[in-house]
């Protein structure tokens, strides 16, 4: 009988052990469950002001190319004074006509021998789900540490969102064909009029397209906590489309919206907080490559004034995804105007952009469809971003967001000497630059001394002739 009872008792005492661990346990899951959704102060207007994007190419970001490998830097973006990262697509990539080779003459992973297809990654655009994760990178629960750690340290997550079209592997291609846009013979067909072959092409003349890819977007938002979308070739959908999604979006919670695209309605109504300043980064490569003067971009800003509202704001750009890979480096567009270009980047109004491999002065060609990884060791790149964020956040006349610092041209006499001043409440910046591969001589009216930015012992204050060596620049401040 005493031995029964010692057995109960043992029971009893394991059985209590056993509720209390999967109380624990449940208390943890649920624990982590909040963490994972764990609410950032939403974006303001404030913060645009001087905020900096990043754009993260997980894939390329480091040798492993996964999550884990590029969320154990984001704290160090800080130092960049990066408010924002836009996440490439971190969806599945389709099989079926996958990717081996860009250009108007681009191969299928499938036209290579067998032992060799595998190492074809394919394009991040040809989505095949989009609540899904790409293995390629990791799992959920990555992604979700990913977030968390960006919202622990004040920076918001926006995800590459690709509206347009989707991939050949889509389920949509079976359960819904009624989804995509048809040729004379009934055919599915990619977008027209480019060599994205490895997608097909999605019809928004179809509400039910449009319910499904607004409920799509919004898992993102309710259930995995990110704070807004980049929307890819986003002209290329129809405006109505954005006027129906958006709101439906923005009511699930505050979110940041960025569209691929220069078109001015698209920043209107409330739509989309900012666009690409497409016209800006081609001027600066028109000019690096001596094949246009500064009064390029005279006229490409005074454009810009022209057709956008004073609210609106545009990216600004020396490099992103596409840059890089199919048009060239940095070094290879810009040579040694490098440097003058990205401090105009951030001295001009809008928000600046750091492409992955930027800051640590990535010199090539990432590759599109085939792993590749980018440069980690912090030299000059680093130093001048993290200088230029410095000012951009503590002085009010770079503010470029929604109430930003006023834009004055100043006269020079020269037409390769670029000068400007921005003001906004009695702080001033000036920037002035030789864009040209030759010593130029101008002149300039300043009253008061100035200092040099990058330069804190030099002084200025002149109305005589001065001297500029090629692609020299200077930040002045009072």
């Amino acid at each position: 009988m005493k031995k029964l009872v010692l057995l109960l008792c043992i029971a009893t005492i394991f059985s209590c052990k056993q509720e209390t661990k999967k109380e624990e346990n449940q208390k943890a899951s649920t624990t982590q469950a909040v963490d994972h959704k764990k609410e950032l102060t939403p974006i303001s207007n404030e913060d645009l002001e001087t905020a900096v994007i990043y754009e993260a190419n997980i894939r390329q970001y480091s040798p492993e190319g996964t999550f884990d490998a590029f969320t154990k830097d984001i704290p160090q973006l800080k130092e960049l004074g990066v408010k924002i990262i836009w996440l490439m697509p971190i969806f599945p990539i389709s099989e079926t006509k996958r990717k081996a080779t860009g250009g108007e003459h681009s191969k299928f992973a499938s036209e290579f021998p067998e032992e060799e297809r595998k190492k074809y990654l394919g394009s991040y655009y040809a989505v095949s789900d989009f609540k899904k994760i790409n293995p390629e990178f990791g799992t959920i629960e990555d992604f979700r540490e990913l977030v968390k750690v960006a919202h622990d340290n004040d920076i918001y997550i926006i995800l590459d969102w690709v509206p347009n079209h989707t991939g050949w592997d889509h389920t949509w291609l079976i359960t819904h064909p009624d989804f995509y846009t048809k040729n004379d013979k009934g055919e599915v067909i990619h977008p027209e009029g480019t060599d994205w072959t490895d997608v097909a092409d999605l019809n928004y003349d179809n509400p039910a397209l449009r319910k499904q890819m607004i409920a799509d977007m919004s898992y993102w938002l309710t259930e995995e906590n990110v704070d807004g979308f980049r929307c890819d070739v986003a002209g290329s959908v129809p405006t109505a489309f954005w006027q129906e999604a958006v709101p439906q979006l923005r009511a699930k919670k505050k979110i940041f919206m960025l569209a691929e695209a220069w078109e001015p309605e698209l920043l209107k109504e409330g739509l989309f907080d900012m666009g690409y300043g497409w016209d800006r980064h081609h001027a600066m490569n028109h000019i690096a490559k001596g094949e246009k003067k500064a009064a390029e971009w005279d006229t490409t800003y005074t454009k810009d004034k022209e057709r956008y509202e004073s609210d609106d704001i545009l990216m600004t750009f020396v490099t992103n995804h596409d840059e890089n890979s199919w048009n060239g480096t940095i070094k290879e567009r810009m040579g040694e105007s490098a440097n003058l270009f990205t401090t105009l980047s951030y001295l001009t109004p809008g928000m600046p952009l750091i492409y992955s491999g930027q800051e640590y002065g990535l010199s090539h060609r990432l590759k599109f469809f085939e792993k590749d990884s980018i440069p980690k060791t912090k030299g000059k790149e680093w130093s001048l971003l993290q200088q230029l964020a410095k000012l951009k956040k503590e002085n009010k006349a770079l503010h470029g967001g929604k109430q930003s610092a006023s834009y004055t041209r100043i006269d020079t006499k020269n037409e390769n000497v670029l000068a400007f001043s921005r003001e906004k409440d009695e702080q001033e910046v000036i920037f002035i630059g030789n864009l040209s591969k030759e010593k130029q001589l101008y002149t300039i009216s300043l009253k008061g001394n100035y200092i040099n930015y990058f330069d804190a012992a030099a002084t200025f204050d002149s109305t005589s002739s001065l001297e500029l060596k090629p692609w020299e620049y200077l930040v002045l401040i009072k």
